[in-house]
């Protein structure tokens, strides 16, 4: 099932997925994003981390992840701030367990939610988006921002990369109250299209992940970033299913979006 943030798209999209004979028995309905194959990441071991939670009817609950970029703007999918209303929607920094008030925790909310103009949810182009913060994040060693990459700086294929999230450990699981952490090799766009197909990978997307499966993000993560050394190359978007083999992840690659967020950052 493919995941994202929001079930809303599910159904509408499941459709859209290639017939492969010898990737037979994947076909099921979309879910969204949470990090599968992978470890309790520790307390403050990646400060640009953030966890975007919505305001309901019985407090606050984790929604996607998110990325700090600045003391005033937080990186993440386009398909997380679609639709949602700024005043409802809180970026809770520092945080590592869910379940937790350590106290050291800063709660934020956005002022603004950024979407680009040419987000399709249908195709899940252009899924970026930025929170705009009511408040200034106050930097510490459990809150710093993130590098992006320069424009147009692409990663090569096999580099290994980590992502992040609170997301589901398992398809179709529950959120995990820790930040889990994972690595994933980046495959290249071409093997990426062969069980996806050639138009829904495109070349503002970014893949990674093991050939036999059983490490990537899952429901939850979405939103989160792929990185290499502290710079943000991808932003968690989409799959097929979680962690099934031939089906790497699919993320935003940031190095195509680098000057429209400075542009939006304003």
């Amino acid at each position: 099932m493919l995941r994202l943030c929001l079930l809303a798209l599910t159904v509408s999209l499941a459709t859209g997925l290639p017939s492969i004979p010898w990737l037979s028995g994947r076909k099921e309905l979309p879910q969204l994003p949470r990090i599968v194959g992978g470890v309790e990441a520790s307390p403050g071991e990646f400060p640009f981390q953030i966890s975007m939670q919505k305001e309901g009817l019985f407090g606050r609950s984790h929604l996607c992840g998110g990325s700090i970029i600045d003391e005033h703007y937080i990186l993440t999918a386009g398909h997380c701030v679609k639709g949602q209303n700024p005043g409802n929607i809180f970026v809770v920094v520092g945080e590592h367990d869910l379940d937790v008030d350590s106290g050291n925790e800063q709660v934020i909310v956005a002022s603004e939610l950024i979407l680009h103009e040419h987000y399709d949810g249908a195709t899940f182009t252009n899924d970026v988006g930025l929170l705009h913060l009511l408040a200034t994040i106050v930097y510490s060693d459990i809150a710093q921002p993130i590098e992006l990459p320069e424009p147009m700086e692409l990663i090569p294929e096999g580099t290994m990369t980590l992502t992040t999230g609170w997301g589901t450990t398992t398809e179709g699981g529950f959120l995990s109250n820790v930040l889990m952490k994972v690595e994933v090799p980046i495959v290249s766009d071409d093997d990426c299209r062969v069980p996806y197909g050639v138009t829904d990978i495109a070349d503002h997307m970014l893949c990674a992940g093991v050939p036999e499966g059983g490490k990537d993000a899952c429901q939850g993560d979405s939103g989160g970033p792929l990185f290499v050394n502290g710079t943000q190359y991808g932003i968690t978007s989409w799959g097929y299913g979680c962690a099934r083999p031939d089906y790497p992840g699919v993320y935003t690659e940031v190095a195509y979006f680098v000057d429209w967020i400075y542009e939006h950052m304003t």
